[in-house]
């Protein structure tokens, strides 16, 4: 009998022991997995981009008129209104130029973004990659100088091939400010119209020097540029403006800066805050709060844009991550589990050791050991619960003994109220009949 009820017990002890350490390490999963989905976003984001993909990245466009570019640059800060503008380009084919970006002066667009109204071609070229667009951006914020060099770069190796010089459209700028540098400036040919290059990188730069890292082009349709793709540059239909352009590029002292024309840009954004028209050029600023809830790639932007931004609550709202984020933190809250102190017992020689208990204690108890010694302190934390379990249950077994002694016979009311019922009857039988109690015995017996 007590082997049997020991086994019991023990039974009964390793199955609560499994559904606890069940528990723990579920809890310690959705942890790592909370740490995880915070961490490895950060970890990713705070990698800069690499020569090769800046290459990659800045090939399609490296070699459009400065101005554009310009405008181009400051845009792709802006991604989701960037997404916007190709929508209603797509919806309004007709409208290029200024008569563009002045229709599009209700719109709560960033400035730069609403320039780019006037070219349908580059718009549709951005709606192409909306990736590549908030890459070009988060590159631009990151390191400007370093984006430029790498313009500078694509420019000399177009010029060595032959395949950059002054054209009707475009008229190109040869500077050597000193031995050791050359700067190449594009510029419209005419001041107000604009052509749009199309070209294909692997081909007017000469061979790709990275394998892994082929660039893509865009071939506008309609624009009808036949064999001039193929063998170099190609140009549509030049896009007049007179105010739209008001970015140009700085190339020398301060280089990755952007200047603002004031009189062009007060005299196109109407409903827009002025400039003080005392100054003629303005250095261009990126505002955090028009940038609609999508995320810095780097540290520094964040921790330099991020917080001047107002609204926070539709940045997490954007971001996916955020709330995969949210909902692992509900687990963990109806768990009851903290993910700060998960995370801290995660970190270090406490982590080690709390995994290697975790790992020790899985495998004992796949071997049938678990529930017969302690190993460290995630198997005691579990343990200690089943112990007080065992121990309150064996205090009732010990109560529920020493009332059956000091009430022997008298936990079981029916049998006391039939043994009194049938002494009762052999009393009556005994005086009615005389008899004695041996006749009221066999009357028991027989009621028995």
């Amino acid at each position: 009998m007590l082997n049997s009820e020991t086994g019991g017990i023990n039974g009964h002890l390793k199955e609560s022991f499994m559904r606890k350490l069940s528990a723990v390490l579920g809890n310690i999963l959705l942890v790592v997995s909370l740490f995880s989905i915070s961490l490895s976003p950060v970890l990713a984001e705070d990698s800069s981009f690499s020569e090769a993909e800046l290459d990659q990245m800045m090939a399609p466009i490296a070699l459009y008129p400065d101005s554009l570019l310009a405008q181009i640059l400051m845009a792709a800060t802006y991604p989701a209104d960037v997404a916007e503008a190709v929508k209603w380009s797509k919806d309004n084919p007709k409208k290029e130029g200024d008569e563009a970006v002045e229709a599009v002066q209700d719109k709560s667009w960033d400035p730069s973004v609403m320039s780019l109204a006037a070219f349908p071609q580059v718009l549709g070229m951005m709606g192409e990659k909306p990736d590549w667009v908030r890459d070009v951006g988060d590159a631009f914020l990151a390191d400007p100088e370093k984006l430029m060099d790498t313009v500078q770069k694509l420019r000399t190796k177009a010029r060595d091939e032959g395949n950059l010089e002054t054209t009707e459209q475009t008229k190109v700028i040869v500077e050597e400010p000193s031995s050791s540098e050359t700067i190449i400036i594009i510029e419209p040919a005419d001041p107000q119209v604009v052509y749009v290059p199309a070209y294909n990188p692997t081909i007017i730069y000469g061979t790709w020097w990275w394998p892994h890292y082929t660039p893509w082009y865009y071939y506008p349709p309609g624009y009808g540029f036949g064999s001039a793709v193929i063998r170099g540059i190609g140009f549509g239909i030049g896009v007049r403006i007179v105010n739209s352009l008001w970015g140009g590029v700085r190339w020398g002292r301060g280089r990755g800066s952007v200047d603002i024309n004031v009189n062009k840009y007060n005299n196109i954004n109407v409903n827009r805050n002025k400039i003080d028209a005392s100054r003629k050029r303005s250095n261009w600023k990126h505002n955090s709060n028009n940038r609609g809830g999508v995320p810095y790639r780097d540290r520094k932007s964040r921790e330099q844009l991020d917080r001047k931004r107002g609204d926070a609550d539709k940045r997490k709202d954007f971001r996916g991550r955020d709330s995969q984020r949210e909902n692992a933190r509900s687990a963990l809250d109806r768990r009851g589990v903290s993910p700060d102190q998960g995370r801290k017992q995660l970190q270090g020689a406490g982590g080690d050791k709390t995994r290697e208990s975790v790992n020790r204690a899985n495998r004992e108890a796949g071997q049938g050991r678990s529930g017969n010694r302690e190993t460290g302190k995630t198997r005691d934390t579990v343990n200690r619960p089943n112990r007080d379990n065992a121990k309150s249950t064996q205090q009732r077994r010990n109560s529920g003994q020493s009332r059956d002694h000091a009430l022997s016979g008298a936990g079981n009311a029916r049998q006391s109220r039939q043994s009194t019922a049938r002494g009762q009857s052999s009393n009556r039988s005994m005086r009615s009949r005389g008899g004695g109690g041996g006749h009221g015995g066999r009357a028991g017996g027989r009621h028995r």
